[in-house]
């Protein structure tokens, strides 16, 4: 019997467990010595070659099965911990706009100008972004969940404070101080949100987080706005002093222990960031994209009674309807972000640079302006989560021992835009008046048009 005969044999015979016997009688004594070398052989390789398909399934049905459970594990524990995320960005949303509504109420009270009381904005703005970074880097070594219960602390004393000011100087270093807890919260939340969801929802989540500040800027800012009116602006920080107190709560309840913690990042790798070019146009491009809107958002109000001619009662309603505005441009920027982020920053920055400059012309105009002003609301937040995923994303790709740092960077560069936004405001508004507000704010988001459009060609060379 030829080899190939006793290889064909052997295909049909090697499933059962008779086939050395079957080999014994069919050879001859002579032959039988070498085949069964070759049936060995065989033998091992057929079954290891059997089995292989048997056990790449398994292994593939147990990772997908595996990644199955914890995608479904994020998404369900994910749920409460985002929610408790909203609501303290709630209360540090509603402390860092409300005074946009109550600008003219302490600047009477205080016996101060309107542009100086704007540095109620610009000056929290500063301090943002100066504790961002510096703190999210000391503290690095703290657990998350204990980090965000002490910036919550430092929140509630802090506006503590600024109920009890009595002079402009005294509100201006409770606001500074209450902005450290707004920098670091923000840029640990947005990590803690993107951990706590499967990967292509990571957007998606850190635009939930966002939500509370949405909300505050839809029902916070309104309300406090109201209550600074009818009961004096310092009833309104010890309300936001109380919102802090829930958020404390919340925080206790819903956020899990076991957080992922990331590895705390060498002084070197830290400046990675700093030196990473991709990196520093991201935070550029989140300055002059969403600090432009502030050129004409910080004067709103006296734009509105002064300009387009409503009466201070209605101020409350119009920031109502803007607030809305700013919900819906959120959720939507959340949902376009998660797939390209950059393509979608390019055209909201585009959309929103047309909105502001249009402003200029319909303010004058009731009806104009308020249309003007919805849209102005709609894009002004839109851009909040993708600008804030990209950063994530460039920084996991580069850095990746440094991306709660680089978050925080991130947040430091969404206050600097706040800031020179409320700066160039008043100034404008101390020179050339209110209706030019808009359309120097159209400039800045023009220029973040221009370097999104780069940074997306830097992007598609590598990819």
């Amino acid at each position: 019997m030829s080899p190939s005969r006793v290889y064909r044999y052997l295909k049909v015979t090697m499933v059962q467990k008779s086939a050395y016997v079957t080999l014994k009688y069919v050879l001859p004594i002579s032959s039988y010595t070498h085949y069964h070398d070759v049936y060995s052989e065989m033998k091992g390789a057929f079954i290891s070659h059997l089995l292989y398909p048997i056990r790449y399934i398994r292994r593939k049905t147990f990772m997908s099965s595996h990644s199955a459970t914890i995608n479904q594990t994020k998404s369900k524990g994910g749920t409460p911990a985002l929610l408790a995320l909203a609501i303290s960005a709630f209360g540090i949303g509603t402390t860092e706009f409300v005074p946009v509504g109550l600008l003219s109420s302490i600047a009477d009270d205080l016996s101060i100008s309107i542009t100086l009381a704007g540095l109620l904005i610009s000056g929290y703005a500063i301090g943002v972004a100066i504790g961002a970074p510096v703190l999210t880097a000391l503290t690095s070594k703290m657990s998350r969940k204990s980090l965000l219960m002490s910036l919550m602390l430092l929140f509630i004393v802090g506006n503590s404070v600024a109920a009890l000011s009595t002079s402009f100087g005294l509100l201006l270093v409770a606001r500074f101080i209450t902005a450290f807890s707004h920098g670091i919260f923000f840029s640990i939340g947005s990590t803690i949100a993107a951990d706590l969801v499967p990967a292509h929802k990571r957007a998606s989540a850190i635009a939930f987080m966002f939500t509370g500040l949405t909300v505050a800027t839809v029902t916070g800012v309104p309300l406090g706005t109201f209550i600074g009116q009818a009961f004096g602006w310092r009833s309104t920080f010890w309300g936001v002093a109380l919102l802090g107190v829930v958020g404390i709560i919340a925080s206790a309840i819903l956020v899990p222990k076991n957080l992922k913690e990331a590895p705390p990042a060498k002084f070197s790798e830290q400046l990675k960031i700093l030196t990473n070019g991709r990196l520093m146009l991201a935070f550029a491009i989140t300055a002059l994209g969403y600090g432009g809107t502030f050129v004409a958002f910080t004067y709103l109000t006296p734009l509105l009674e002064d300009v387009t001619g409503f009466s201070a009662k209605w101020v409350s309603v119009i920031l109502l309807v803007y607030g809305i505005a700013v919900a819906i441009g959120n959720v939507v920027g959340g949902k376009a972000s998660d797939k390209n982020p950059l393509k979608a920053l390019f055209w909201m920055f585009v959309l929103q640079a047309i909105i502001l400059f249009a402003l200029t012309f319909a303010a004058p105009f009731k009806v104009a302006g308020l249309i003007a002003i919805f849209l102005m609301g709609l894009f002004a937040f839109m851009n909040v989560p993708g600008l804030q995923i990209l950063v994530v994303n460039l920084a996991e790709k580069y850095v990746p021992s440094a991306v709660n740092v680089a978050s925080a960077l991130n947040i430091a560069a969404f206050n600097v835009g706040i800031a020179i936004g409320s700066f160039v405001g008043g100034v404008i508004v101390d020179g050339i008046g209110l209706i030019h507000t808009p359309w120097i704010g159209s400039i800045m988001v023009a220029g973040a048009v221009v370097l999104t459009a780069w940074l997306r060609g830097i992007e598609r060379k590598d990819a």
